[in-house]
Parts: C-alpha cells; structure tokens; sequence
C-alpha cells in the first residue's frame, strides 16, 4: 500500500536524491534548503492541527518568511521509501511583497492606407497582493511514473483533501505556476531573451535566488508593456507553453477547474494557472467524517481519498475505498486501511469521494507509444 504523509527529517536523504534527479527551484537540490522546508512544514501541520493559523510575516527582503507551507511525501508502506513529494504554500505574496507574473494582452493595429494590419501580444508586470494559495513542488519517482496505482495523480489530488480538512488556512483563490519547456542543456529561451537583458543572471541562479527575496525583480524587471513581437521565434513559441513532462500535470488541473488566464511565469514564460478555491470538487467534497470502525473488503465500495490526523498534527491519508454512511458522514475502513492510517488514535477523519480508477487492471499498453522526452534536464510537472 501506499501512504500520504507529512515530509519528516529522515526523508531528507531520500527527498535530495530525487531533487537531484530534476532541476527543480522549490526542492533545489541541496541540503540545507530541503532540511528548512521539512522544519517549516513540520510546524505547519502541527499549528493546523491544533487550529493555529501561523503568522505570515515579510522578512523585509521581499520573501515571505512564515507563510504555513505543508510538504507531502508518498511512502511505500513495504519498503519505508519516499516515492514523491509535493507542497502547499497556504499564501503566497503580501502587500508591499507581491506574488509576480506577466499578464499578456493582445493589441490590434491597422493601416487604412495600406489596408493591412497586426495583432501584437504585450507583457507587463503584474503584482499580486491578494495572497493566493499555490500547489506545487510535485515530482514523482521515475520508477514508480504510470504505476498503475496512479502515484502521481494520488500524491497531487490528495493537496485538495488537505486543503478541504482545513479550509480556513487556505486562500479563496488557488495557483499554480507550471514550467515552460527548456532547451536541452536546461536553458530557457524566454529568459535568456528578456528576463537576463534586466537581471545579469544566469535563468538557474536567478530562479534559485528567489529562494531568499524577490525584492531584486520588482527592482530591475521593467513596468512597462514589453512587445513580444521583439523577441526571437524561439523565445515566443514558448510563452504560455509546457513541455511533454508536465502536460499531464496541467490536463488535470484544467480537468479539475484550474483556468489559464494569460498570466505567464516571468523568468520562463509558463503558464500560471487559477482556480477559485471552493469551485474545485476535491475541496468542496471533502467532510470531517464520523469514523465507524471496520468493514468486509467486499462493503467497502466508495472509493476515494481518507485520512485520519492526531492533535499533534500526524496525518496519514491513502487512496482506497471505504464503506461510507449517513450521505457521506460516516465512514467504515477494511483493517488494512484502518491499521495504516490509526484511525482509533485519530481527532479528525476526514474522507473525500473521488475515483482514480487507481484500483482496476491496468489496460494493455498501446502497439506503439510516443517516443520518451529525453532524461536529460527533465522538468517536474509543478513550479513551486
């Protein structure tokens, strides 16, 4: 089986080597930086628990320092290995410290006498106050990629459960900054063509310094509509684009309610999707739930996401199917189900009705599959 859980210290060895695996700027591949996310996610799901709503704080460098950020891992219940990650930042930008992205609009120009004219898109800098929360930091294990328990789609849908348990954490809105593809020697072509004529950065230390402040964008990117017309080809045919490893991860947010809204991410021109909080299914669907005790395998037919958490904020969450009660209210767990997630220790269980189908035979595979991306500077499905 497979169980959802909060980032502990000892997954920090096992956390680096699949940062290692990915440039990836919300789990860099270092130490120190994976070490503080964990700390800081510990706490976090802690103050949740406990209904403490943890302060957000600038740090006057343009970052936000205590932001509540919950950092999930996937864990192979027979081996103890951690199988993937993924994040929630419950808000992001403060006022006097915005969130920032590029809102693209489209300008039309014409020549009566030369009866010809132009459509041109413009970019300007748009900085977000309104504190949105933001998914992100989603990577998955390469070995365990279209495991037909659908890892991926379980250890990214299941921030949604979360979000739902504690909905007064989280912001009325939901973002989610998605990657632009790259070039093969990890480059972004959107930023070597603007971003670097304002900040003399390399695309990789610029989007690692974020990690401390931000206040150097608001400094040095310019306020102004930016034609993109100006760019080069291969720097426009990237803007508000996603490579072939993160396609999947945005078809299901868009499944789900996520909207793209021509805001683009400013150091490599990704799309930055949006959802209103309490229009996303996962969210409204999921209720506290009076745990009923154990089940037959054979009564257990609702499938979906449940998770039991103690008052010291200990959630343990897995996709499997219950027997539900009471419109929902109530719900009776296998004792496979119910040893794994504690559900006798548990102050709050929490269930949210959803089918994966992560529970049927998988279907043979195609005669011919897609040829693979290259391995070579692959990208994680989720920005932050």
């Amino acid at each position: 089986m497979h169980l959802i859980r909060p980032a502990r210290a000892d997954d920090l060895d096992l956390l680096y080597k699949l940062a290692k695996m990915v440039f990836f700027i919300n789990l860099p591949a270092e130490k120190e930086i994976i070490e503080e996310k964990i700390r800081r996610s510990r706490a976090s799901f802690e103050a949740a628990a406990t209904g403490r709503v943890p302060r957000v704080a600038p740090d006057g460098k343009g970052a936000v320092k205590d932001s509540p950020l919950f950092m999930f891992v996937i864990e192979d219940t027979e081996t103890g290995n951690c199988l993937g990650t993924s994040m929630i930042v419950a808000r992001m930008g403060t006022k006097g410290h915005p969130n920032l992205s590029f809102q693209l609009r489209r300008k039309e120009f014409f020549s009566r006498d030369l009866q010809e004219g132009h459509t041109h898109t413009t970019a300007k800098l748009w900085l977000d106050e309104s504190s949105p929360s933001e998914i992100g930091g989603l990577i998955l294990s390469p070995s365990v990629r279209r495991h037909p328990q659908k890892l991926g789609k379980q250890i990214s849908l299941s921030r949604f459960h979360y979000i739902g348990m504690h909905r007064k954490l989280f912001s009325d809105r939901v973002i989610a900054e998605m990657m632009a593809p790259l070039t093969g020697d990890g480059r972004s072509p959107f930023w070597e063509a603007l971003g670097r004529r304002f900040i003399n950065l390399s695309y990789r230390d610029a989007d690692m310094f974020c990690q401390h402040s931000r206040e150097f964008m608001l400094s040095l990117l310019p306020r102004e509509e930016i034609y993109l017309s100006l760019l080069p080809p291969e720097a426009r045919q990237v803007i508000g684009q996603v490579g072939p490893d993160t396609a999947p991860a945005r078809r299901m947010l868009e499944s789900i309610g996520f909207k793209y809204l021509d805001r683009v991410d400013p150091f490599d021109g990704g799309p930055h999707l949006e959802a209103d909080t309490d229009t996303v299914s996962l969210v409204r669907d999921t209720n506290d739930v009076e745990y009923g005790g154990v089940c037959n395998v054979k009564d257990a037919t609702a499938p979906g996401f449940v998770s039991a958490e103690t008052e010291d904020g200990d959630l343990r969450l897995c996709y499997a199917r219950v027997a539900a009660a009471g419109n929902g209210r109530s719900v009776r767990l296998t004792k496979d189900v119910a040893d794994l997630l504690r559900a006798e220790d548990a102050k709050l269980v929490s269930f949210t009705p959803v089918d994966l189908g992560a529970d049927r035979k998988p279907q043979a595979p195609p005669v011919a599959e897609p040829k693979a991306a290259p391995k070579k500077h692959r990208r994680s499905a989720a920005k932050s």
